[in-house]
């Protein structure tokens, strides 16, 4: 059973600072994919003067998996097995759909993740294998090298994603705030995450709900943006069920997750080259 919290955000992030969560009366909520979350607030402008980006980073991991946060996603999401479908645009303009599921199982940062895409487009499937910060294709159980750009967009899928935010004390990465400014009415908060090998994500966080609404990096000179959508809960966590990536002003791929699973066996020979 979830418990539904009047607690601002503000409280919150006062509340990091000191180490101590300090939480409001519990209501129960009727099932977990619509579990409550905490009520949100915008920061008030003289509170936002004193805002640090790890505040605002851990409040956003806080939202994620209330109330337990990066404990909760560690215990939950130590496997993950989702599938759905995905629109991917070619170089010619052709738009390609294709069913996919992923499997992942959970390392103690992003390097020593392991992840493996299925993807079945029309008359083609293969997988791409993300072992510990190495990659590899499997098609007819023969292992093949990716061409670089396939091998370098799943990557990006990975790096440039919201676990670089969720995990940025494991991955040891470095967050600045880009600042505050209203976009189309909405208030956000922009947090720089630049990883160990010096790659940076901005995140777009929204200053009341504290959810990520977008998120932009930059790889071989083309400026990429992530758009979310469709927020719901899997098993506690949030989940955007709907994400569009954008290059430049083309948009080049569209996923809508289906069924996401936390927790269940994942067989480890998945992850191998042979």
């Amino acid at each position: 059973m979830f418990l539904r919290f009047k607690t601002s955000i503000l409280a919150t992030l006062l509340a990091l600072t000191s180490g101590v969560f300090v939480f409001g009366q519990a209501v129960p909520a009727k099932t977990d994919e619509k579990k409550p979350e905490p009520a949100a607030t915008s920061i008030s402008r003289d509170a936002s003067k004193t805002v640090t980006a790890e505040q605002v980073a851990e409040s956003a991991i806080l939202v994620y998996a209330f109330p337990g946060g990066r404990v909760t996603l560690n215990q939950i999401r130590k496997t993950a097995i989702e599938r759905g479908k995905i629109s991917v645009s070619n170089p010619d303009g052709k738009t390609e759909h294709a069913n996919y599921q992923k499997f992942t199982t959970r390392g103690e940062t992003l390097g020593k993740e392991k992840i493996r895409l299925d993807q079945e487009f029309s008359g083609t499937r293969y997988s791409l294998v993300y072992n510990e910060d190495k990659i590899f294709g499997i098609a007819n159980d023969t292992v093949f090298d990716p061409l670089e750009e396939a091998s370098r967009s799943f990557q990006n899928q990975i790096v440039y994603g919201l676990e670089a935010l969720l995990r940025y004390k494991e991955n040891e990465s470095k967050v600045e705030l880009g600042g505050r400014e209203k976009i189309l009415g909405v208030d956000f908060y922009f947090l720089d995450v630049t990883d160990k090998q010096n790659r940076k994500t901005r995140f777009y966080i929204s200053a009341k709900s504290f959810r990520v609404m977008m998120l932009e990096y930059e790889d071989a000179g083309v400026k990429y943006k992530r758009k979310f959508y469709n927020y719901n809960y899997a098993q506690g966590t949030l989940v955007p069920y709907r994400s569009v990536l954008w290059a430049g002003d083309k948009m080049i791929e569209e996923t809508e997750i289906g069924t996401v699973t936390y927790g269940q066996k994942v067989d480890d020979a998945l992850f191998a080259a042979s």
